[in-house]
């Protein structure tokens, strides 16, 4: 999915509701893709080559695109609802329809650059549809008054390509298709579409002032720049200077509302921190070190008969052998070592640790291609 650094549909309901955001995300690295998002990636391409090509789904099976594959739990739990839910919208398929559009608000001069892309358009009758895939299993999206519809909505007025969708149009249908939630859609009228941009466009022009406003809201969950945001590090700083015995129960219920964005900004400046790690930089006091070690076998047959001499069944056996850790602990009763070549030590990944742990910093690709490249 494709928007533009400016505001897309997926940021629009943050730059409308906190135009200083705009500047501050463009100051932060991009996140790297996730597993989540590369199944997300697939089912959408997946989606628009069924509608572009009319490929019975069933055909998918096997599927492949972001390095995931469609298999049949995704097949039958996320794709094929999909495509039923958009049937139930065109019962008698009658609906013509564009997929995976790139739109943009053209003749809009406060608005130029500002692009999006639409996953479905469609027109029955004197109704437009503007329907959009979510195929996460978080949190339930709703179509009414959605911002991310309204842009793509918006947008696509202004596009040639796609325009035809709504010449004429009395009624648009907007749709969030979220297969373990459902279907949720609101109708709404051109008029309220053209009632968007005209909040995009002052949105917009805030965002280029430099004395723009940051704004707290649920649109923050999202938002790149939360690590660095002034609103929300002034809310950690003063959280940590607030002495709890001094709380009162009406400051109590307050700070409770700002837990969970505090939450949300330490989780993402410790992901931005990572970022910037692994892509080479410096984090001032901070590393990556490995996650601490667990053991586990290396064959579990092997290990079986190795227990098997030395402890009753019972002892190592349940549904599944114990781990080394916890053989070490009934073999020591024994003073019975564990044999080095029976356990395999990895660690689970890697956290982020002050300079003075113990623990040796991880050298990341580019810190080694950096050093390579030096001794040329």
């Amino acid at each position: 999915m494709q928007h533009s650094n400016i505001v897309g549909g997926s940021t629009a309901k943050r730059v409308i509701n906190c135009p200083a955001s705009v500047n501050l995300v463009n100051t932060v690295p991009p996140k790297g893709s996730s597993g989540y998002a590369d199944e997300g990636t697939m089912l959408h391409a997946a989606m628009a080559e069924h509608w572009e090509k009319g490929h019975d789904p069933e055909t998918f099976l096997g599927f492949e695109h972001s390095g995931v594959v469609m298999d049949d739990d995704l097949m039958h739990r996320k794709f094929m609802p999909a495509i039923k839910a958009v049937d139930e919208l065109d019962p008698d398929g009658l609906m013509e329809y564009a997929v995976e559009t790139l739109v943009s608000f053209e003749g809009e001069q406060e608005l130029e650059g500002v692009f999006g892309s639409t996953d479905f358009l469609g027109r029955i009758a004197d109704t437009a549809y503007v329907i959009d895939w979510k195929f996460g299993d978080g949190v339930f999206v709703e179509a009414e008054d959605n911002q991310q519809l309204l842009f793509y909505a918006a947008a696509a007025m202004r596009t040639p390509k796609v325009s035809w969708v709504f010449k004429g149009a009395t009624k648009i249908v907007m749709a969030i298709v979220q297969p373990r939630f459902g279907v949720s859609t609101w109708e709404t009228t051109p008029k309220r579409v053209k009632q968007f941009e005209t909040e995009l466009v002052t949105a917009v022009k805030k965002a280029r002032r430099p004395d723009a406003e940051f704004k707290r809201g649920d649109w923050c969950k999202w938002c790149a720049a939360k690590p660095v945001c002034p609103l929300m590090t002034g809310a950690a700083e003063r959280a940590l200077k607030t002495q709890i015995d001094t709380l009162d129960k009406a400051k109590i219920g307050k700070y409770l509302e700002d837990a969970a964005y505090l939450e949300e900004w330490v989780k993402s400046v410790q992901e931005l921190a990572e970022t910037i790690i692994l892509g080479g930089g410096d984090v001032d006091g901070w590393k990556l070190v490995e996650k601490r070690a667990t053991k586990k076998w290396v064959d579990e047959t092997t290990a079986d008969e190795f227990l098997s001499r030395h402890l009753a069944e019972s002892e190592y056996t349940t549904r599944k052998i114990i781990t080394p850790t916890q053989a070490e602990k009934l073999l020591k009763q024994q003073d019975i070592e564990l044999p080095e070549f029976a356990i395999d030590k990895s660690s689970s990944g890697l956290t982020l640790a002050k300079d003075s742990d113990k623990r040796p910093a991880v050298i990341t690709a580019q810190t080694r291609l950096a050093t390579a490249l030096a001794k040329l």
